[in-house]
C-alpha cells in the first residue's frame, strides 16, 4: 500500500485531488496536513469522514518539529506540497504570509523530507511564476521565470528552493505548474465562484480594468489528474506544465457566465485594475502529454456549467464561507476553536 502525505488537502485543489486519489486508486491511504487558515475547510472532506484511508493532521508546515512527527509517525512513500497562501490580490495587501507558508514552508518541507529519505516530493506550483505574455507564445518549461507579484515569486522562489534541492542533495522531487483552475470547492474569492455567487445573488460583478487579459481555464479534475500522473510517472528535477488549453479574456468569461446563469450583462462593474496585473496567460503542456500520458479531458463550457450547478446546489457552503461560519465544522468535529491549540 503506498501512503501519500498531502499538505493542504483542505483548500481547493488539494481536497479535490485527495477526492480524486481515493476513487481512482484501491492501494493508497493519505495522510492530510492543514493549517485551517481561511481557505483551509475540513468540510470540504466532509463526504470522506469514516474512509479509514485519510488521516487528518492539523498544523503548519513552517513547523519544523511537526512536520518532523508526522513523517515519523509513520513510513510515508511521496509527499505532495499543495499548502499555500495563492490569492494574488491578498498577496499585494501583505505579503508576509505569502513568505512564510510558501518559501519558509517549502524550505522546511524539504528538510525533512530528506531526513525522512522520502522517495518522491511534488512540489504544486502555478503559470503565474513565468510572469506575463504578450498576445502570442505560450509558457514552456523552459521559460525564464519573471514572477510580477509578491504571490507569484513566492511560488517561485519555492520552485528554485526545489530545483537546488535536486542538483544539491539529488533530492527526489519533480515539479508542476499550472493555468487557472476552476471547479467545486473553490474558495469564493476567486473570479469564478465570486462571479457566480455575486450573480445569483444579483449583486455587481467587479471586473478589473476593462476585462482584457487573458488566462487558460483548466478543470481541478484535469489539473489532479496530471498531478497524480507526476507522483506516479514524472522523472527527478523535472517540470512538467499543465493547461486547459481554453484561453479567455475575463471580460469574455463574465459574460458567459452570466449567459448560463441567466443574468443581465449590467451587473458588470469595471473597477480599478490591479498593480502589476499581468495581462496573459497560456500553456504549452505537450511535454506532459508526450512524458507523463496525460491531457486535458473537460470541456470548458461543459466543465463550467458544472461548476455553476454546484454552486448552485451548495448555497449553503458559500454562505458559511462568506459568513465565517465554516469555522463551525472543525469545532463540530473536533471539540476545540481553531484558534485554540
Amino acid at each position: 500500500m503506498q501512503r501519500l502525505l498531502v499538505t493542504g488537502g483542505c483548500g481547493f485543489i488539494g481536497s479535490n485531488f485527495i477526492r480524486h486519489c481515493l476513487s481512482t486508486r484501491d492501494n493508497v491511504t493519505i495522510i492530510n496536513v492543514d493549517k485551517l487558515t481561511y481557505a483551509g475547510n475540513l468540510e470540504n472532506l466532509a463526504d470522506l469522514e469514516g474512509d479509514a484511508r485519510l488521516l487528518f493532521r492539523r498544523g503548519d508546515i513552517c513547523d519544523r518539529a511537526f512536520v518532523q512527527q508526522v513523517l515519523a509517525d509513520q513510513p510515508v512513500d511521496a509527499v505532495l506540497n499543495f499548502a499555500a497562501e495563492s490569492h494574488v490580490d491578498r498577496s499585494i495587501l501583505d505579503s508576509g504570509p505569502f513568505v512564510q507558508t510558501n518559501i519558509v514552508g517549502t524550505q522546511v518541507l524539504l528538510d525533512a523530507c530528506r531526513e525522512a529519505g522520502i522517495g518522491r516530493y511534488v512540489q504544486v506550483s502555478t503559470d503565474e511564476v513565468y510572469g506575463s505574455l504578450g498576445a502570442d507564445g505560450l509558457f514552456t518549461e523552459q521559460t525564464p521565470l519573471a514572477p510580477n507579484s509578491p504571490y507569484s515569486a513566492s511560488k517561485a522562489s519555492a520552485d528554485l528552493l526545489v530545483r537546488s534541492y535536486v542538483h544539491t542533495f539529488g533530492f527526489p522531487a519533480v515539479i508542476t505548474r499550472c493555468s487557472n483552475n476552476y471547479g467545486p470547492y473553490q474558495f469564493p474569492e476567486k473570479l469564478i465562484p465570486l462571479f457566480i455567487s455575486n450573480a445569483l445573488n444579483d449583486r455587481p460583478l467587479p471586473v478589473y480594468g476593462k476585462g482584457e487579459n487573458v488566462r487558460d481555464w483548466i478543470h481541478v479534475l484535469d489539473h489532479c489528474r496530471g498531478i497524480l500522473a507526476a507522483v506516479e510517472h514524472g522523472q527527478t528535477g523535472e517540470v512538467y506544465n499543465f493547461g486547459g488549453k481554453c484561453e479567455l479574456k475575463n471580460i469574455d468569461l463574465t459574460r458567459t457566465l452570466l449567459r448560463l446563469l441567466g443574468k443581465p450583462e449590467s451587473l458588470i462593474r469595471y473597477v480599478t485594475d490591479r498593480p502589476g496585473h499581468d495581462l496573459r496567460y497560456a500553456i504549452d503542456c505537450s511535454k506532459a502529454e508526450r512524458e507523463l500520458g496525460w491531457s486535458p479531458q473537460v470541456d470548458f463550457e461543459t466543465g463550467l456549467r458544472e461548476t455553476i450547478d454546484w454552486y448552485r446546489a451548495n448555497s449553503e457552503w458559500v454562505e458559511r464561507i462568506q459568513s465565517g461560519e465554516y469555522t463551525s465544522y472543525y469545532e463540530r468535529q473536533y471539540g476545540e476553536r481553531l484558534g485554540d491549540s
